[in-house]
């Protein structure tokens, strides 16, 4: 059975390489957005397991894409995980205040992605 993972990133290149990193990953069913105002259509239409989302953003940042998505009854309950160079304790704090199941440290890791991915699923 594969898991549903939406990744969302505003810069193409990426964006390009996290999918292909995480479509290594037989199991793992990847679509990505460009923005927040996608993210917030394409998790209420194809009901993601998992969001993988930037924090910062042009338009709507990863925070408030969250806030949206928790006020959404079809999009609540779905775990994010903010993908930031942002990483020092306060802010990864200050982000697990808001909600977030988790952090992935930007750069990331196209190798071991698909790995820390699955680690913030039940």
């Amino acid at each position: 059975m594969t898991t549903r993972l939406l990744y969302v990133d505003d810069e193409d290149d990426i964006r390009e390489v996290a999918a292909m990193a995480l479509e290594l990953d037989p199991e793992l069913e990847v679509r990505t957005c460009s923005s927040g105002f996608d993210a917030l259509v394409a998790a209420a239409e194809w009901q993601p397991a998992i969001i993988l989302l930037d924090v910062m953003m042009p338009g709507m940042d990863g925070p408030t894409t969250l806030a949206r998505l928790r006020c959404n009854a079809v999009t609540a309950a779905i775990p994010v995980v903010f993908i930031t160079a942002r990483t020092q304790a306060h802010e990864v704090e200050k982000f697990k205040e808001m909600g977030v199941k988790g952090v992935i440290a930007k750069p990331f890791d196209p190798m071991t992605l698909a790995v820390q991915a699955r680690a913030h699923l039940d």
